[in-house]
């Protein structure tokens, strides 16, 4: 474990950040703050600094920093990193009511999964056999959104569509190319944080209620003085049967990917000076199977420090790949590769480790394996293979790259490995999870990241209705279970979790439909359970062939209801993989368009107490799986869901109808 950094005091922060008179922007959820600031406004999407200042008087300087600005923001939740974590957790955390800034250090969001970077996400269902257990959620609105407006698989456009999700939400305020780089700590809590921004020549001093480090790195975590992990602890620590012997600083290394097309005619390739010179030995356990996507394998790195180290690093693994495709081009061995070139290579390596935040609770290999039982706090699975990797990388010639031990089933994570054990508000998602390194090699994974950051975004945005720190949520049972439930009525996926919630009114309904389908029954949409884990499950959706006129589906009550909101999870075809890649293996099992089993087009009507009925929802294109649909309090005695087509499938499918006042 790694020593314990010194916290950094108000004077000394103070200092670092200049107390001088600025203009503020305020971005609470609550009343107060609202009174407090009645020249702001409400404020999505980036800052515009000088639309919402105006200019400076008496020409405001940071010391030491002459040609800086210093602006101060305050918000409930202060997210510092824009990856996977960080952008799921921002939604989440703003789709249930808290203001959020989140700080990106690029000039995209995305993280490892940008086009800056270029590696497709993969979780809990990929590679491992373990169809029907793709990520719900957040992650999965982004994967289907991305299918069916991205069908050219263009990373860029990946990129657009999260700065999209992130700038038209509503208490979302973004700040790219700005990196966190001090944090005030007040009695083991962060009290606010300072970000800069070079390309606007300005610093961002930030208050907020609850922070969230997403930046992989743990740089809002080192700044603040947590304790943390670094590489492999001994087998001792943990009784990992997995584990080193001994302590090791060593990581996973880093890799840097390229992509080549083939052009149809000859086109050569000369590597730099510098490249280096690659031999049939140094491929013993890579193969050279495929170029359209370069190799993952090209990692190096893990035997020296991977953040100090970044520029050297980068410049090896630019190096072994400019060796590499040398070799592929003009060794003799590929003569098929003649027509092809690259014509995209990354030059920020894509990081896989570095430091590790410790939480009220440090994931193990047993809590992986099942060993340990399962968690009354768990708000995320994972279920990546424990994947170790030589930190020597592709200099372990006579290693194999990876060793991966697969595990019996998916896993839970528990809150309490998303939030600091020792700075009281502060939450963190992504690589920086509290685990040992053991477990680290599952979680680590982008999708796992993903579902990590919304669960901590919704405890964060609760943490602020409920005005406590994260520990505090789980010590309440009933806010703990309020947690629960507000992640399942948002699609999180959770292990051996049903949807229980005592509000939603359509567990208390009858229900059926124009006709079922074999093994399908009307009632599965009221089980709480949401994936089926094959094709031909039907254990817990409802399924019903197409008909001339669509297929119908009722809810009906004894009692009139007061309703004003209706929620549908719809099948987007759970046992298929479904990620952005440049890999022609991983392409041909994606569907980049609507999923075929989802609902494209429905209607929502409402049977009022006198019978009149009325049509409240329509929905012409429809790609996602989780559909939310508020409307004015209306008293109803049934509801109908009309399909009238789907995406390509012959059948109408439906796993869940939520009903809430």
């Amino acid at each position: 474990m790694a020593k314990k950094k010194s916290q950094v005091n108000r004077r000394k922060f103070l200092q670092a950040s200049a107390l001088l008179p600025t203009y503020s922007l305020f971005l609470f959820s609550g009343n107060e703050a609202e009174a407090a600031t009645p020249s702001s406004e409400v404020l999505n999407g980036p800052l515009e600094v000088e639309r919402i200042h105006g200019p400076l008087e008496n020409d405001v300087r940071f010391e030491g920093e002459p040609n800086m600005e210093l602006k101060e923001l305050e918000c409930d939740f202060f997210i510092a990193g824009g990856g996977p974590s960080g952008v799921c957790a921002a939604l989440a955390a703003a789709r249930n009511g808290a203001k959020v800034i989140l700080a990106q250090d690029r000039s995209r969001l995305g993280g490892n999964s940008s086009s800056e970077v270029k590696m497709h996400v993969v979780g809990a269902n990929s590679h491992d056999g373990r169809p029907g257990w793709r990520e719900g959620g957040i992650i999965e609105e982004l994967r289907l959104e991305d299918a069916a407006n991205n069908p050219q698989g263009c990373w860029e456009m990946w990129d657009l569509m999260l700065y999209d999700k992130i700038v038209s939400e509503e208490n979302i305020t973004l700040l790219l190319d700005s990196a966190l780089y001090a944090a005030e700590v007040q009695e083991n809590k962060i009290s606010r944080v300072m970000v800069r921004c070079d390309k606007a020549e300005i610093l961002y001093r930030i208050t907020a209620r609850q922070f969230a480090d997403c930046t992989g790195d743990s740089r809002l975590g080192l700044e603040a003085g947590s304790e943390m992990m670094w590489g492999h602890e001994d087998r001792s620590a943990f009784n990992e049967p997995l584990a080193w012997e001994q302590v090791s600083k060593a990581t996973l290394g880093s890799s840097v990917l390229f992509t080549a097309k083939d052009h149809g005619k000859p086109m050569p390739y000369k590597a730099p000076s510098w490249a280096r010179k690659i031999e049939e030995k140094h491929l013993r356990f890579r193969p050279i199977n495929s170029w359209e996507y370069g190799f993952w394998w090209l990692e190096w790195g893990g035997a020296h420090d991977t953040i100090k180290d970044h520029e050297m690093i980068r410049h090896e693994l630019l190096k072994i790949i400019t060796g590499v495709w040398d070799y592929i081009k003009n060794s003799g061995k590929f003569p098929e590769s003649e027509s092809w070139a690259m014509d995209w290579v990354g030059m920020v390596p894509g990081k896989r480790e570095s430091r590790r935040i410790i939480g009220d609770h440090i994931l193990t290999q047993q809590d992986l394996m099942g060993l340990n039982g399962d968690f009354e706090d768990a708000v995320a699975i994972g279920g990546w293979g424990l994947d170790e990797h030589p930190p020597g990388g592709f200099d372990d010639t006579d290693k194999r790259p990876f060793v991966s031990t697969k595990l019996p089933e998916v896993y839970n994570i528990p809150l309490r490995s998303l939030y600091s054990r020792d700075i009281e508000n502060m939450f963190m998602a992504g690589r920086n999870a509290s685990c040992s390194h053991v477990a680290f090699t599952s979680t680590r994974v982008m999708a796992t990241c993903a579902v990590m950051g919304q669960a901590a975004g919704t405890a964060a945005a609760l943490c602020t209705k409920y005005g406590i720190n994260p520990r505090q949520l789980y010590e309440d049972k009933n806010k703990l279970q309020e947690l629960q439930h507000t992640l399942k009525q948002d699609d999180q996926s959770i292990k051996n979790l049903r949807n229980t919630d005592p509000m939603d009114l359509a567990k208390q309904a009858s229900v059926k439909a124009s006709s079922s389908c074999d093994n399908s029954k009307a009632e599965h949409v009221l089980n709480g359970i949401t994936r089926d884990l094959t094709a031909d499950q039907f254990d817990n959706r409802w399924a019903c062939m197409m008909e001339t006129d669509g297929a119908w589906i009722e809810l009906t009550w004894q009692d009139p209801q007061r309703l004003s909101e209706i929620q549908l999870v719809f099948d987007t075809g759970f046992q298929r993989e479904l990620t952005l890649s440049s890999a022609n293996h991983v392409i041909n099992r994606v569907v980049r368009a609507p999923q075929p089993e989802t609902i494209r087009a429905y209607s929502l009507y409402a049977v009022h107490a006198d019978g009149v009925e009325k049509n409240i929802v329509t929905v012409t294109e429809n790609h996602l799986r989780l559909r939310k649909h508020q409307f004015d309090p209306i008293e109803v005695t049934a509801i109908r869901l009309h399909a009238t087509a789907t995406n390509g499938s012959k059948e109408a499918r439906l796993y869940e109808i939520r009903c809430y006042a």
